[in-house]
């Protein structure tokens, strides 16, 4: 296997040097994660400063391994671990962070996981079916005469955002607003942020979380049959969420309940059709479009990274781990894991080797996945059929926002 020429492997030391704003590394990661998986799949990324794991049972066991954790100042101080004290350019940001299902530890992510869980079980998204129907077909006939489309901008965006804004309660005209919002926000993880990424941010939080307050304080007024109303006015053991909860967990709702599937969306029709599979072989049924949808979710997942803090001390793959050492874990690394998959880099939907880990694992589990999953099992076959031509307008370009993994726009024509 040739190694990438971005990529630098000393296996002796297990050590990498990779720069992540490398363009031939994210417009294709998995070439490279391939490479690691051939020559270091435990390794210390050097621009990094970090150790990262990208074979599936670690990267599986340490999603579920409660040594490790979201966070860690709720048992020990910055000054014993000697973290910075928060950038004053930060503070709108760093709140609306505070209290995100994203980033807590129990007790305080049990309490509100319970409050939001029961509008993300999936016998409540089923209901959604014909609303997301008929939203992704309202979408098509608004450019199906035209013969040529930019996907994202006409479809991938608009589906997601609409679906998670209703459920929660926000009107349809604000989606532009949201995505403009979430784009500044998410810039915030991306290995490429630059300052002027974290100012953005920062004003992004705060006209986010105002807007937010704005809402609930109308709900509390005048409660609805949205998941807003449902957390203000529902406790858990006696307590109910403050105002400064409600705006953390409607903020990650709406960030995570669009950004990654919106990416994913793009990616998944990307995948099919440089499969060469015939679309009406890939969602003949129910059965065959869920198999395809998952294969398009391992083999080209939509968020890379997730970190975890080591909360007591640890030994995984022969690395010992102190408290308030940090350790990332390469979900779409390990879906390429070729101890897991055979021939991982080649798209399949009838294989049956397992579950992908593009959701995570452990209480950490993406709570929308549900959502995603129906968005996609319900967009991809019907976008497919009413373009049954539909073929890509030259290679796509991929967007500078590692460790998220998505399109900057994908021009198709039938």
């Amino acid at each position: 296997m040739t190694t990438p020429s971005c990529l630098t492997i000393d296996a002796a030391r297990r050590n990498v040097s990779l720069d992540g704003r490398n363009p031939e590394f994210y417009s294709n990661p998995n070439a490279v994660y391939a490479a690691l998986h051939a020559r270091s799949p435990t390794f210390f990324w050097e621009e990094q400063k970090q150790w990262f794991f990208t074979g599936y049972d670690h990267v599986n066991g340490l999603l579920r391994d409660r040594r490790f954790g979201r966070q860690i100042l709720h048992i020990a101080a910055r000054e014993e671990l000697g973290l910075p004290e928060p950038q004053a350019h930060l503070k709108n940001f760093d709140l609306a962070e505070q209290y995100s299902l994203l980033e807590i530890e129990p007790p305080e992510h049990t309490r509100l996981r319970t409050l939001v869980n029961r509008a993300f079980v999936s016998r409540h998204i089923e209901k959604l079916k014909p609303e997301i129907a008929a939203l992704c077909h309202g979408l098509i006939d608004g450019f199906e005469n035209k013969g040529e489309v930019e996907l994202l901008s006409a479809f991938a965006d608009i589906i997601p955002v609409t679906m998670i804004a209703r459920m929660i309660g926000i009107p349809d005209e604000m989606g532009p607003q949201l995505l403009k919002w979430s784009h500044a926000y998410v810039r915030m993880y991306m290995f490429s942020r630059t300052k002027e990424d974290e100012y953005l941010a920062d004003q992004a939080a705060m006209e986010f979380a105002d807007y937010v307050k704005s809402v609930i304080r109308d709900r509390r007024a005048n409660p609805k049959d949205d998941l807003l109303t449902h957390m203000i006015h529902t406790e858990h053991k006696g307590q109910y969420l403050t105002e400064d909860e409600l705006v953390s967990t409607t903020i990650v709702l709406l960030n995570a309940g669009h950004e990654a599937t919106v990416h994913q969306i793009g990616n998944s029709v990307r995948v099919i059709l440089e499969s060469g599979i015939a679309p009406e072989k890939l969602f003949a049924d129910e059965a065959a479009t869920s198999r395809t949808v998952e294969e398009s979710l391992r083999i080209c997942a939509p968020v890379h990274i997730f970190q975890r803090w080591t909360l007591e001390p640890a030994e995984i793959d022969g690395i010992e781990f102190k408290r308030g050492d940090k350790v990332s874990l390469i979900l779409a690394a390990a879906n390429l894991d070729p101890h897991k998959f055979t021939y991982p880099l080649t798209f399949n939907p009838d294989r049956n080797e397992g579950a992908n880990l593009s959701f995570g694992a452990g209480i950490h589990f993406c709570i929308g996945a549900p959502l995603a999953r129906l968005e996609l099992n319900i967009a991809l076959p019907i976008l497919f059929q009413r373009l049954p031509n539909l073929r890509m307008d030259g290679v796509p370009t991929v967007k500078d926002v590692y460790h998220f993994h998505g399109l900057d726009r994908l021009d198709l024509s039938w």
